[in-house]
């Protein structure tokens, strides 16, 4: 049966400054006018596509492996390489500083010098520092290396969805990649707890780093023999990255992003830390390059010049209902997770082995929603997939607050786990659909930049407030011993209290935000 024709989210390519309205068509649909991009690819072959669905899966994949990898493997790596208390969570803080606050630049100049060089880059450099982070001989180096290593997934992840955008039209296979590639994500990480885990009882952490680094050396030379090349290759060009970037707006928006990424990151290893000095210069600072970027841009849409961000943009109800969504969404997904990584080894007093191995059920879980939600995403309303998905996930963090200490496996977190990724994974497909074609075509990348911006620094904002809320609770219980498990189980459910309501917030967001938004993903012709 021939796919129904599209209803579409995104204003038109020349209105990049000025979005254009949406309007509610009688079947519920969001209707706007796109025009079709201006050198369309030919069809592409199965062979084609499953190395697409395959490489941007993969890639992905590999940066939340090394995420779980890291987690686990913490505790022994700090000792092995004499890693300071008061840094000691930043081997895994500074990659995400340093993605969130490349991201947005990334997607912009991979817009002007091709999605496809910057994604083989970001792939071929990602491969290097991951290995070099095995190879790291102390603390500095480690971490030095995770900060590049940081950079270069900035360059895949925007990269990976303009070229799912330009590769695929609307309708059924740009949704199934979407879905595919938000699968990666949630399967790579509890993969990477459990691999991680196996490695630190056996022959050891930096193992994890090779195997990651052999698995993205394949898939990165499978991208360069796979991967189509465009119909009009992009002539890299000084001018246009001089003319066609907003350059301003970007370092005004990374620098506040790095900052804020910087302070919660501090605030995650030592709540009391937000008192210094240092911290609150940089608290002040983001704080102050907000609204100098929000008057920037502003400039730049009234001159009628390049805006990283049009402010206009967030008057679609839509695109920014769909942004709250995913900075609430993935702050409680992350911290529930991480918390539980916590509960595992600091309270169950479990190995690093059966820690990892109690975190199965959420890569099974992921690759079940994402199958579904590829295959099922322009048959539903996305409105109603988003609200019962996220009601369904609001039960995992419910679960795990009112566990008993003692309770069976499969009593409380069995269940929480399996329900942890739902919502999350239904959003990627959504909100990636919502955000790509809320963007003129020519700035696809620019547009997966805004997406991982904003769900990189709602992990680091709700793990951080998470952690704060954990370690204050903790310190007012009136348990003398503040590392008992009563102490410590009374900072977790607080803090898993609060990733409930980051939860369920998104319900009134999307109720809000997504109302007749009607089916997406739809085949447009």
């Amino acid at each position: 049966m021939s796919e129904t024709t599209t209803i579409e989210l995104a204003p038109p390519a020349s209105a990049l400054l000025t979005p254009q309205a949406p309007t509610v068509q009688d079947d519920g649909n969001l209707s706007q006018t796109l025009p079709r991009t201006m050198a369309e690819q030919p069809p592409l072959l199965k062979g084609s596509t499953a190395v697409i669905f395959v490489s941007v899966t993969g890639v992905t994949g590999i940066s939340s492996l090394l995420a779980g990898l890291i987690t686990v493997i913490l505790p022994t790596l700090a000792k092995d390489l004499n890693l300071p208390a008061s840094v000691l969570l930043w081997p895994s803080s500074i990659y995400a500083l340093t993605c969130g606050c490349s991201l947005i630049l990334s997607g912009a100049v991979a817009d002007v010098v091709g999605n496809r060089f910057m994604y083989l880059l970001g792939c071929l450099l990602q491969s290097a520092f991951t290995l070099a982070c095995g190879l790291a001989q102390n603390s500095l180096q480690l971490l030095f290396f995770r900060a590049l290593a940081g950079v270069a997934i900035a360059f895949c992840l925007p990269s990976a969805v303009s070229l799912i955008t330009s590769y695929f039209p609307h309708g059924r296979r740009r949704n199934f990649a979407f879905a595919m590639m938000g699968a990666g994500q949630p399967v790579g990480f509890s993969i990477g707890l459990v691999v991680g885990g196996i490695l630190t009882d056996g022959p050891g952490w930096r193992a994890g780093f090779y195997i990651a680094a052999a698995i993205n050396t394949v898939l990165f030379a499978l991208a360069v023999m796979g991967l189509p090349k465009p119909v009009q290759p992009t002539r890299l060009s000084v001018n246009r990255l001089a003319t066609d970037i907003d350059w301003p707006g970007a370092l005004i928006l990374s620098t506040a992003l790095g900052l804020l990424s910087y302070v919660f990151a501090v605030l995650t290893g030592n709540v009391s830390s937000i008192k210094s000095p240092t911290n609150i210069a940089c608290l002040s600072t983001a704080a102050a390059l907000i609204p100098s970027f929000v008057l920037w841009v502003g400039r730049q849409e009234k001159l009628n010049r390049p805006a990283i961000i049009p402010n206009s943009l967030w008057r679609n109800r839509i695109f920014t209902g769909v942004c709250i969504d995913v900075f609430l969404a993935w702050g409680a997904f992350n911290a529930t997770e991480t918390l539980l990584t916590f509960f595992f080894q600091d309270v169950q007093r479990l190995s690093a082995t059966q820690t990892s191995l109690r975190f199965l059920p959420s890569p099974a879980s992921g690759i079940v929603t994402n199958i579904l939600m590829g295959l099922a995403v322009h048959k539903v309303r996305a409105d109603w997939a988003v609200i019962f998905s996220m009601a369904i996930s609001c039960l995992s963090p419910l679960l795990v607050a009112i566990m008993k200490v003692r309770a069976p496996y499969w009593e409380y977190i069995f269940p929480a786990l399996t329900l942890n990724a739902i919502g999350p994974d239904v959003l990627f497909t959504v909100s990636n659909l919502v955000i790509t074609a809320a963007f003129p075509e020519r700035t696809q990348a620019l547009a997966g930049g805004v997406f991982n911006t904003v769900a990189q620094i709602g992990k680091s904002v709700g793990l951080a407030l998470s952690a704060v809320i954990a370690g204050s609770i903790t310190m007012q219980s009136d348990h003398p011993d503040k590392h008992a498990t009563k102490a410590l189980m009374d900072g977790y459910r607080a803090a898993f209290w609060f990733c409930m309501a980051l939860t369920s917030s998104t319900l009134v967001v999307s109720l809000w935000g997504l109302r007749s938004i009607g089916k997406i993903g739809l085949k447009r012709e």
